[in-house]
């Protein structure tokens, strides 16, 4: 038997190789196959942790921004009300006319006087002035009354009046000009630094261990700047505590510039209207043109060369101090051998000392100067002020359509069908206003489209009137009380203009060399980061040149 089981295995070897061979060439590829199918399984599952986890941090960062506005907004704010009190010189107009009132024989207290009807002596402005004392707010800072008879000159009616009417509209519109400038500031650095961060943990999660650490447990120095595994570019507390403080530029520093230009614009645009003079809806919507047209340019060359950046950061030669003024670094100490000099030459100072502290300006490299100068880089590129005509627009759209138009002229009544049994409803015929004249975003000047009958037939108002409305309405833009967010202004960027979201994506998602965040990056993380961010960037970039027809967002 085993005799003739050996004849039959000689007889056959050959096909038995070869039966043997094809098995074992089988299973290796079946065992090939089902292990890249295993790979591919993963890596399809990777891809798509690794996009749900930036998505989640990037709607996460912009609701970071959202919040980050309303928290600086108060204080922006209440620099241009001190800056422009209309309040007060609402008060003392109603002061002033108390006392003609009273010296004219009339008695009874300013609240009596001021509700009474119009007379011909005051120019029909009562109920103007009654709309400023019952609509306005009064801001914290505005509290303390003006002082009347501490040697300043009395000043004329006309006078006030022309005051109240131009610093009522510089302060509205200086209030819109710094949100839409701050919402963009905020989103540039808030997603510069978000996706430093992100990049950050991605790569430091995908780098292999050394050998001689990959079966050990050690304690690792994380914290401390010097050390290895110590923060870096994206992950340095300290850095972005003091690229974000160059906020306060714009808080402090650039609204004032803003005022002024707006000032200048307004009052060369409204400085020969009177505020009895009627005014419509389509006339008001051409002055406002004409004032942002001043400001922004009426030409697209003249857009394109506006320069925002003067706003919003400081120039390189201020920029230190600046973070000394901020509070962020610590300014330098006085020696007592300078200040014993200084007393006994008075008129000499005392030598100028760096600062206590680094502020990390010092090489073009460092961290914060890279940070400062892609900012600087974004805020100069066409996008960005392509971004910024479309907040402009929906923020002036919104006060002048849907605020001051809805409550300053009367809505006109809905036609009704002669044989309708059906009252008409207020739902299907809203007021028939013509909406504000935008810039477009392409930057050129769209005119309004109004016919002759139309424009003929619509209501006027006093320009006191608006006035009072704009008064109430800089509160509400400078409105940013705590979550949830109310500011209706801000809502109303956040939805109309979907190019702010995808402006946000493109900064997000942008190209990054992350061997500049984790010296020795893996190439496995940053094959990883750029699969997760492809989607974004396109996406963001479909919505963007859809209608700009291309154009950079960062360098």
């Amino acid at each position: 038997m085993i005799s003739a089981t050996r004849r039959w295995v000689r007889r056959n070897r050959s096909g038995i190789a070869i039966a043997a061979g094809v098995v074992g060439a089988t299973y290796l590829a079946g065992q090939y196959v089902i292990g890249k199918i295993s790979e591919a399984r993963e890596r399809m599952t990777s891809d798509r942790l690794a996009r749900e986890n930036l998505r989640r941090r990037f709607e996460q960062n912009q609701t970071d921004c959202t919040f980050t506005v309303l928290a600086l907004l108060p204080n922006v704010t209440e620099n241009i009300l001190q800056a422009l009190p209309v309040e007060d010189l609402t008060h003392e107009l109603q002061q002033k006319r108390a006392e003609r009132l009273a010296r004219s024989g009339g008695e009874g207290t300013p609240s009596i006087l001021i509700s009474g009807p119009s007379s011909v002596g005051d120019g029909g402005d009562n109920s103007s002035l009654s709309s400023f004392q019952s609509s306005s707010y009064i801001h914290a800072s505005q509290l303390t009354q003006p002082e009347n008879g501490s040697g300043r000159p009395r000043k004329s009616k006309a006078q006030l009046w022309n005051e109240v009417k131009i610093s009522s509209i510089t302060r509205c519109f200086t209030l819109l000009y710094t949100l839409s400038l701050l919402t963009l500031l905020t989103r540039i650095q808030l997603n510069l630094l978000g996706r430093l961060n992100y990049l950050f943990s991605v790569v430091s999660t995908t780098r292999p261990l050394p050998l001689e650490r990959a079966h050990s447990i050690s304690l690792e120095d994380n914290d401390s700047p010097g050390s290895p595994g110590g923060p870096t570019h994206g992950n340095d507390f300290e850095t972005n505590r003091r690229y974000l403080a160059f906020t306060w530029y714009l808080l402090n520093r650039g609204y004032a510039k803003i005022l002024s230009e707006v000032q200048a614009a307004v009052t060369e645009v409204f400085g020969t209207i009177s505020p009895t003079e009627a005014i419509s809806p389509t006339r008001l919507s051409e002055l406002t043109l004409q004032v942002r047209q001043k400001i922004e340019g009426s030409t697209p060359a003249q857009r394109r060369a506006k320069n925002w950046l003067a706003y919003l950061l400081p120039p390189r030669a201020e920029e230190e101090d600046l973070l000394i003024e901020s509070g962020v670094l610590t300014p330098p100490p006085i020696s007592t051998s300078s200040a014993s000099s200084s007393d006994q030459r008075s008129t000499s100072l005392p030598p100028l000392q760096p600062a206590a502290t680094k502020s990390g300006l010092e090489t073009p490299q460092s961290p914060l100067r890279k940070l400062l100068d892609e900012t600087s880089d974004l805020i100069e590129s066409p996008t960005f002020t392509r971004i910024h005509t479309l907040l402009l627009n929906s923020l002036f759209s919104h006060l002048i359509d849907k605020k001051v138009s809805e409550q300053a002229f009367p809505a006109p009544p809905a036609p009704t069908q002669p044989n309708s049994p059906y009252p008409p409803s207020s739902a299907e015929a809203p007021p028939q206003f013509p909406h504000i004249t935008e810039i477009s975003s392409s930057v050129t000047v769209v005119p309004a489209n109004h016919g002759e009958s139309a424009e003929a037939a619509e209501p006027t108002t006093k320009l006191a009137t608006i006035l009072a409305l704009l008064t109430r309405q800089a509160h509400v833009i400078g409105n940013g009380n705590p979550p949830p967010p109310n500011n209706e202004y801000v809502q109303a960027m956040e939805r109309e203009v979907r190019e702010l979201e995808a402006f946000a994506a493109v900064i997000y998602s942008s190209q990054l060399d992350v061997e500049s965040v984790v010296e020795g990056g893996n190439i496995d993380g940053d094959h990883k980061v750029e699969r997760a961010q492809a989607g974004m960037l396109e996406s963001a970039w479909s919505s963007i040149c859809g209608r700009d027809g291309g154009g950079g967002a960062g360098r």
